[in-house]
Formats: C-alpha cells, sequence, structure tokens
C-alpha cells in the first residue's frame, strides 16, 4: 500500500453516501462515536464475504466498545442489498461508485492481478475517534483475524 494521504490523529474524511437501502449515510451521523470504516474490493468475493462475515458476527462486541462498523467498495446499491441480504450483514455497507471516498482515504490504488495492471480498492482499515480523528489506519488487511486486531485496537483505546 502506498502512503496514505491521512494519518493517525487527521481529521477523518468526510463522506456522505447511499448505503444497501438507497439511504444517504454520512459519517457526521456517527459523531461521538467510534467508527470501524473498512474498505474492501468486492461483494461476494471469498476473502470480501469473510470480513464482512466477520464484522457482522462480532457486531455485538463491537456495539460494546461503543463502535460502529461500515464497509465500503466500489460496489453498487444493489450489489450491496443482495450481499447484505444473503449473509444477514446488519451494518452500513457503502458504495463509492466513483471511487471518491476511498482516494480520498488512499485506498484506490493500482493493483496487479495475473499480469493484469487495473485500479481498485486495497483491503484497508481505518478508526475513527469520538472526535471525528482517524486514530488507527491498518493497511493491507489480512482477513483471517482482522476482527480480532480491530477488537483489541478499540479495547486498547477504551483504557488509554
Amino acid at each position: 500500500m502506498t502512503a496514505s494521504p491521512i494519518s493517525i490523529g487527521d481529521q477523518a474524511p468526510t463522506f456522505a453516501l447511499k448505503d444497501a437501502s438507497g439511504r444517504t449515510v454520512k459519517l457526521d451521523d456517527f459523531a461521538g462515536r467510534r467508527v470501524v470504516l473498512y474498505f474492501y474490493p468486492r461483494d461476494n468475493t471469498p476473502g470480501c464475504t469473510r470480513e464482512a462475515c466477520a464484522f457482522n458476527a462480532a457486531l455485538g462486541k463491537l456495539a460494546a466498545l461503543d463502535a460502529q462498523v461500515i464497509g465500503i467498495s466500489a460496489d453498487s446499491v444493489a450489489s450491496h442489498e443482495k450481499f447484505a441480504a444473503k449473509f444477514g450483514l446488519n451494518f452500513p455497507l457503502l458504495s463509492d461508485p466513483d471511487h471518491s471516498v476511498a482516494e480520498r482515504y488512499g485506498v484506490w490504488q493500482e493493483k496487479k492481478n495475473y499480469g493484469k495492471t487495473y485500479f481498485g480498492i486495497a483491503r484497508a482499515t481505518f478508526i475513527i475517534d469520538e472526535r471525528g480523528r482517524i486514530a488507527r489506519i491498518f493497511p493491507k488487511v489480512k482477513v483471517d483475524g482482522h476482527e480480532a486486531q480491530v477488537l483489541q485496537a478499540l479495547a486498547e483505546m477504551r483504557r488509554a
């Protein structure tokens, strides 16, 4: 992952994107709460499905740490609606079709796969604190066990 345009301590870039129901969700809607903002490449792919389901299974623990999880990809609202319904996801999945939010968070990047070069979302997670500042950055996320890393970081933030 290339250097992020944002760093720990920076004000989180704001956004207003459509969720799987077509409603506009803004970062400001969660003012005073912690936000686990994760960017993922694509709905219904193996890694993205495991990551979403792991966060969904951890929603109770996240809520106990006063944190809201939000997923963002460039997929359409209709794709998110099907993905959320198929796996019973109970947190917002936001559509960033022009990847403007992904660009502001530094996760819209050049990628290579099977000899092809293209641009897409690099898997990354940001924890935003109650004041809307970046508290933690997880670049180059490995899906398995990632929700446990996030929960640990949130617990450490609570103790600090």
